[in-house]
């Protein structure tokens, strides 16, 4: 498969961001040859830990992959040194990460990696006035909003926000396929009175209470009688005091990957793909540790170095 060059790497970025997938973006800022990665290659790691693009060879790659999910697990940045701790001495600035890497080349790379946190999807169902307001509301502020007159919910995710607003129109069933749907956040804009009835009914239905707890009724900050262009922004208001209460939201359910530690050379690396030997699995940083290993396991089984 053909390495994507920088533009592709932020094109597929971009991508990913539309569709409200959090990835982390890695970018070289420093090599010390004789590395094959270069300042200004980048690469995409994905929640799942797929890498694409190109950051350096099978030293480096297995290293960035792990830090970039703990980056998107803590949803923060970091700066790593990849190499031998001598390269860099006490010169290394407060706030750089060096992780120590064996590589035959003996060369060393600096990469910044950036959680990259996508848009909040904010999915409005319903044809009122108020209804266009407030996509065109959360659209300026960055949100990815959509408008949909039924209540077909596929693009909905954990992340997701849905907000009801059918006016009496399908209510029950738009209200429980969002529940269904498990995102962050339903509201239903109706009165108090109409929603206590459309919430019974569904519970009548046999959905169960603790779901129903989490439909938001009236939806919006309370700012009595207003306008439809006000009750957009009070559930607007509602929306991101929501957001800015739950913690990472987008990076939320990203996990770590499971590490082990290369029995040849030491570095820390993916616990995937393990060789079983006596009952034990390892793992290595890349083939040519692997077919060092295998010519004589109970070498370096004795390191005790077991994933």
């Amino acid at each position: 498969m053909a390495v994507p060059d920088s533009r592709g790497v932020l094109e597929q970025a971009g991508e990913l961001a539309r569709r409200g997938e959090a990835f982390a973006l890695a970018t070289v800022v420093w090599r010390q040859g004789p590395s094959s990665g270069k300042e200004g290659c980048r690469a995409i790691i994905t929640a799942a830990g797929e890498l694409r693009g190109w950051i350096g060879g099978a030293c480096a790659e297995p290293t960035v992959v792990r830090e970039a999910r703990q980056a998107l697990a803590e949803g923060t940045p970091r700066l790593l040194l990849l190499g031998t701790p001598d390269q860099f001495g006490a010169a290394v600035p407060d706030g750089m990460t060096v992780v120590p890497i064996s590589c035959q080349s003996e060369g060393a790379l600096e990469v910044y990696i950036e959680p990259v946190e996508p848009a909040p999807h904010l999915v409005v169902v319903g044809r009122s006035p108020m209804v266009h307001t407030l996509v065109e509301l959360a659209a300026t502020l960055g949100w990815r909003a959509e408008r949909l007159e039924t209540p077909e919910l596929a693009g909905v995710t954990a992340q997701s926000f849905v907000v009801i607003a059918t006016q009496g129109h399908n209510d029950e069933e738009s209200v429980e396929r969002a529940l269904a749907a498990r995102p962050a956040y339903v509201g239903l804009v109706a009165s108090l009175r109409r929603g206590q009835a459309v919430l019974g009914y569904l519970a009548d239905r046999g959905v169960p209470a603790e779901d129903l707890a989490r439909v938001q009724v009236p939806a919006g900050l309370d700012l009595g009688s207003v306008s439809h262009r006000e009750i957009a922004v009070a559930i607007l208001a509602e929306l991101v005091r929501a957001r800015a209460a739950r913690e990472t939201p987008s990076f939320a359910g990203v996990a770590p990957t499971p590490e082990a530690v290369d029995p040849v050379c030491g570095m820390t690396v993916p616990a995937v793909d393990a060789v079983e030997y006596e009952g034990a699995g390892y793992s290595f940083c890349c083939s040519g540790c692997r077919a060092e290993f295998l010519r004589d396991p109970a070498v370096y089984a004795k390191k005790e170095t077991r994933c």
